[in-house]
């Protein structure tokens, strides 16, 4: 069954706008808890999506990828983090970064159990297909948004637990690397390493969380 764009946003958007908040929300939170108040302070650790609203990750990319490839991915406005403040820089700085990816990984296990409700529930019901369907949507930009982010390229959440791990003098010429972070990823999304990259984990953890291929062929109109 191909789904009109309507339905494609009423089962993505939830998904994706929890999946990206969810995870700025959480960087910030953790980051409070060692030291650093800069994201409460400019009202950051908060569900309002206006407040992380990024106007190309979280509303125009998100919307071209869903009318061109019937799938979502996109970002929030990042939580702004002050690692000098931190009790423990560059332990906490890893911490910090963990915090995203982490999230990511309990949205993925709560949307897995939304996906085996939908599966249990009789299928006269109107909503089961819905279930399955968020559930499935819910399932997949997790999976993407955790192993993205956990890419050892900075700045992304990979790249700072590594120069947290990093002795001294390897992460300092490490950290130079992070104006070409952004050019990094677009070279490897226009050569199709990326894809190849995300691929492989993203199958199997798909599989595992109890995601099935049939129905993410449905969500993407394939």
């Amino acid at each position: 069954m191909e789904l009109s764009t309507l339905q494609l946003i009423t089962i993505w958007v939830i998904p994706v706008l929890l999946a990206v908040i969810l995870h700025e929300i959480a960087h910030g939170w953790v980051a409070l808890q060692f030291g650093d108040s800069t994201a409460r302070q400019e009202g950051r650790l908060t569900l309002n999506p206006i407040n992380h609203i990024d106007p190309i990750g979280t509303v125009i990319l998100p919307i071209i990828m869903l009318l061109t490839t019937n799938f979502v991915f996109g970002w929030a406005k990042p939580v702004p983090v002050n690692f000098n403040r931190l009790k423990k820089p560059v332990r906490d700085m890893a911490l910090v970064a963990l915090a995203g990816p982490t999230a990511n990984l309990l949205m993925l296990v709560f949307w897995a159990i939304i996906t085996q409700i939908g599966w249990l529930m009789p299928e006269s019901l109107g909503i089961t297909k819905f279930l399955i369907y968020i559930g499935n949507a819910g399932i997949y930009i997790n999976i993407v948004l955790m192993i993205l982010n956990l890419l050892p390229i900075l700045p992304l959440d990979g790249g700072r637990i590594l120069y947290s791990l990093l002795p001294r003098h390897l992460a300092e010429p490490y950290s130079k690397l992070e104006p070409f972070g952004f050019i990094i990823l677009v070279v490897l999304l226009m050569t199709n390493m990326l894809g190849h990259i995300l691929t492989t984990p993203l199958i199997y953890i798909y599989r595992l969380a109890g995601g099935t291929i049939m129905e993410l062929l449905i969500i993407f109109g394939n």
